[in-house]
C-alpha cells in the first residue's frame, strides 16, 4: 500500500510537470545541480523546458526503439548552444529503414532552432543485464549511455550538459521525420492489484489456520 501510495503520488507529479509552461534551461541546471535522494543530479525528469540552438547532424546518435507499432530510432542530435556548451536532444522517431539522415534530408534543419520538451536524467549505468549492450560501430545504442555518446561523437564531455531533452509533439520537422512527441509517461502501476492479491493470501491462509483449529478442537472433543 505505500508504494501504491507512492506511485499515485508520482504519476500526479509527472501530469502536473506536463500541464506547466516549459522553464528556460537555465532554471533546469539549477534544479539538476541539486543532489536528489540516492541520485546524482536533481530531479528534472519530464521538466518541460525550451531550449535553442543549432543542431550538428552529423553526430547523431542512434537509440533503438519501437513506437505507434514501427521498429526504427529514436534520434538524438549534438544541439550546440549559445554558449558553446552542447545538449543531446531526442529530436523523435524514425523508422528503421531511415536511419541514415539522407533518407530524410528534409528533417535535417539548419540554423539557429527553438525547441520545447521533457527534460530527462540520464543513466548512471545500464538498467539490466539483459539489455543489449550498445553497438557503437554501428551507431545503435540500446539504452542512453550520455558518456558513450559524446565519447563517440568526439566531444569535449566538460561541454556536455548532464541531461538530455525529448523535443515534445509540437515540434515538426518538414518531411515529418524525425517525429517529436516520443516521450513515455504511462508508468504502470499495479499495486493495488499486487496488494488485493496478497491480502487475499493472508485472509485464505487465515481461514485455513481457522478451520484447522476448529476440526482439531472436534476431533479432541470426539476422543
Amino acid at each position: 500500500m505505500e508504494r501504491l501510495h507512492w506511485k499515485e503520488g508520482l504519476l500526479a507529479d509527472i501530469a502536473a510537470r506536463r500541464a506547466s509552461p516549459p522553464l528556460a534551461l537555465s532554471e533546469i541546471e539549477l534544479e539538476a545541480a541539486r543532489p536528489a535522494s540516492n541520485a546524482e543530479t536533481g530531479d528534472i525528469e519530464y521538466r518541460r523546458v525550451t531550449v535553442s540552438g543549432t543542431f550538428d547532424h552529423k553526430g547523431e546518435r542512434h537509440f533503438f526503439a519501437t513506437f505507434d507499432g514501427r521498429t526504427g530510432f529514436y534520434v538524438y542530435t549534438p544541439l550546440t548552444l549559445a554558449d558553446g556548451r552542447i545538449l543531446f536532444v531526442n529530436r523523435g522517431f524514425v523508422p528503421y529503414e531511415m536511419k541514415e539522415p539522407e533518407t530524410r534530408r528534409a528533417g535535417e534543419v539548419e540554423g539557429p532552432q527553438s525547441i520545447t520538451g521533457y527534460a530527462r536524467q540520464k543513466l548512471a549505468a545500464k538498467p539490466s543485464s539483459l539489455v543489449p549492450d550498445n553497438d557503437l560501430s554501428k551507431n545503435i545504442f540500446y539504452w542512453k549511455d550520455l558518456a558513450a555518446m559524446t565519447a563517440s561523437d568526439g566531444l569535449d564531455p566538460a561541454k556536455v550538459l548532464p541531461f538530455f531533452v525529448d523535443a515534445d509533439a509540437a515540434v515538426k520537422n518538414p518531411g515529418g521525420w524525425p517525429k517529436g512527441g516520443v516521450t513515455q509517461f504511462d508508468l504502470p502501476n499495479n499495486h493495488l492489484q499486487y496488494a488485493l492479491t496478497w491480502y487475499g493470501l493472508a485472509a485464505a491462509l487465515l481461514a485455513v489456520v481457522i478451520a484447522s483449529v476448529l476440526r482439531g478442537r472436534r476431533a479432541g472433543t470426539a476422543e
